[in-house]
């Protein structure tokens, strides 16, 4: 769990699930012990244990490691649910929580995206992994009972150390569940995305996290408790350049948030925490979960799938992704059949929790079957879950949509013409939603764009109304070619369903950013010739989203999205040095002619 307000939903959830008041049934059913296992380093890490009392059977060993504290701390403290979700209290697990290497209880130095290291030479090379393993050597030497097989699940965060368990597995672990899992944040996930900084998110996460600690405690506490927003926009609006958030709270006493704005390209510090190229040779049956509403880690679960999908191709059979409707943790809630202005006619989330469930009970213990498929995927507007054999589906044909003047979208090609401007200005930035609040909303990835799209600032691009039903489904590519009176500027592409009701209402489906810098290369930005045409393609994360007959579809460009995204300055520089005279105005073009024919490919399915 990372960032903003699906930090606040999952912590909710912790909360709730891990309360001090003691669970009665936990605590006549399951004994609970507390340990501090030792590291091959001498570390040693804070495990709380819950047996079951009834011996009379071994019982495999399921572990959740998390930076956000195993609480309730003490024997005597029971929490109000054991394992993933509902249904495992009518199974017999062995649940083991441990809080991770320089959190909470236990002791060492934390990390954040602790590197990988493939190739370790003594002792003193750790890693997630080897810290999962050692923990596991100790749990099956030294807890009675166990069935010698071992399951990993979480979270976001908890999801990015499930999936640091696998390379170079303990051989007990049988099945790992990375969910929304923390990837590499700085393509798609939490810090950055194609390279543009998610300001507010971890600003706000940041200051909740990264207090600095002298030893083990309990509770965390804030790195500035004085930080009190009320409206978002006109926070980080009077805020100014993102390096005053430094000097006027943290004060260089926020590790991560240094480490952050240190690291504004693709460089070995991101390149390190990216766990993608370590996921080789992998043996436990994985299931990727993820949502399609999820502000913080869509990107990691889609990411983490195709990365087992390509590096291990002839295990791949017991790689498995489930995407449902869901924000970041939704999945967790007993019900989840609506969000923002979508509603799904069933409770989605109960879906995952069976199979999450059944995953479990077949791999780890045995008993039932878990044939899902490949892909278990629902498709919103036409609201229905879909099996596919592999994803992206194979039947999906590369199509094209194609600008054009007058604000039309063309479904099919034709005679594009023209080119579109607007002038971005650093100094009115376009809100991300039409709403004021004092954290993130999560419904802005569905929320109504029409107050974009009145803007001056902003292009839109309309198709005539649908006379049947379109379904895509994988990723959504951008192919534009542009220009700019600067050196720089961002790229917002969103995708819209537009609605036949009375307001016409501009439904969100799929929304990305590129910092145009990076149009080339993470690594080695480039500015841009002022108002030379030049191409950029921006890839969106996945979607499986069905325009019904009588929609419209709609495509919005524009160059701010504040304040979750930080402010360009507009000129080719570091922006985390960026000072306010540094800002300007730019016009920017968007061209869709014959000679630059200015693009979005989906995958439609027939």
């Amino acid at each position: 769990m990372k960032r903003s307000a699906g930090l606040l939903l999952l912590l909710i959830i912790t909360c709730l699930l891990h309360a001090q008041t003691t669970n009665p049934d936990i605590k006549s059913t399951y004994t609970k012990i507390e340990r501090m296992i030792a590291m091959r380093d001498g570390i040693k890490l804070f495990t709380a244990i819950y047996m079951p009392k009834d011996s009379s059977e071994k019982y495999p060993i399921l572990i959740e490691r998390t930076p956000y504290s195993c609480a309730p701390y003490g024997e005597d403290h029971y929490p109000g649910r054991l394992g993933p979700n509902r249904l495992f209290p009518s199974e017999k697990y062995i649940f083991v929580y441990q809080d991770v290497r320089g959190r909470h209880m236990s002791e060492g130095q934390f990390q954040e995206m602790t590197p990988a290291i493939d190739n370790k030479r003594s002792t003193k090379d750790v890693d997630e992994s080897s810290d999962t393993y050692d923990a596991i050597e100790w749990l099956l030497k030294n807890i009675p009972n166990n069935n010698g097989k071992v399951g990993l699940y979480g979270i976001s965060y908890p999801g990015f150390y499930a999936t640091a368990s696998l390379p170079n597995a303990h051989p007990a672990i049988k099945a790992v569940s990375p969910q929304a899992p923390v990837t590499d944040e700085f393509e798609g996930d939490d810090a950055y995305h194609r390279g543009a900084f998610y300001e507010m998110d971890n600003f706000s996460f940041d200051n909740f996290f990264d207090a600095p600690r002298a030893g083990p405690r309990e509770q965390n506490p804030p790195v500035n408790p004085s930080v009190s927003i009320k409206d978002v926009y006109d926070f980080y609006l009077k805020i100014g350049p993102l390096k005053n958030l430094d000097s006027f709270y943290f004060h260089h006493t926020g590790k991560i948030w240094d480490e952050y704005l240190a690291h504004a390209t693709n460089d070995y510090y991101w390149q390190a925490r990216n766990i993608r190229p370590h996921l080789k040779n992998i043996k436990p049956a994985t299931l990727l979960v993820g949502g399609w509403f999820d502000a913080e880690d869509m990107f990691g679960t889609l990411n983490t799938y195709e990365a087992i999908e390509k590096q291990n191709p002839g295990n791949n059979t017991n790689n498995r992704l489930v995407m449902g409707p869901w924000t970041h943790g939704g999945w967790e809630s007993p019900t989840w059949t609506k969000f923002a202005g979508y509603t799904f006619g069933s409770n989605t989330s109960a879906v995952l929790q069976k199979m999450e469930f059944d995953f479990f009970n077949y791999y780890l213990k045995g008993k039932g079957n878990f044939d899902a498929g490949k892909a278990t995927v629902f498709i919103t507007g036409s609201n229905h879950w879909v099996t596919f054999a592999q994803w992206p589906p194979k039947d999906a044909v590369a199509t094209s949509w194609w600008l054009n003047e007058d604000h039309k979208l063309l479904l099919k090609q034709g005679a594009a013409k023209g080119m579109d401007e607007y002038v971005s200005d650093p100094a009115d930035p376009i809100p991300y939603i039409n709403q004021k609040s004092d954290d993130r909303i999560n419904a802005y990835m569905a929320a109504d764009q029409t107050f974009a799209s009145e803007r001056k600032d902003v292009v839109y691009y309309e198709s005539d109304e649908l006379s049947s039903d379109i379904t895509i489904t994988g990723p959504i590519n951008a192919n534009l070619f542009v220009s700019t009176s600067g050196t720089d500027a961002d790229f917002i592409v969103k995708v819209i369903d537009v609605l036949p009701d009375e307001k016409q209402t501009q439904q969100l489906v799929r929304a990305e950013v590129l910092r145009g810098k990076f149009r080339n290369s993470f690594e080695k930005p480039e500015p841009f010739i002022p108002n030379k045409v030049t191409p950029l393609k921006l890839m969106l994360n996945s979607t499986a989203h069905t325009f019904l007959k009588g929609h419209k579809i709609m495509v919005q460009i524009q160059s701010t999205w504040f304040p979750l995204v930080d402010r360009n300055p507009q000129k080719f520089m570091d922006i985390p040095s960026a000072n306010e005279s540094d800002f300007q105005k730019e016009t920017i073009r968007i061209y869709h002619d014959a000679k630059y024919p200015s693009s979005l490919q989906v995958g439609e399915l027939n």
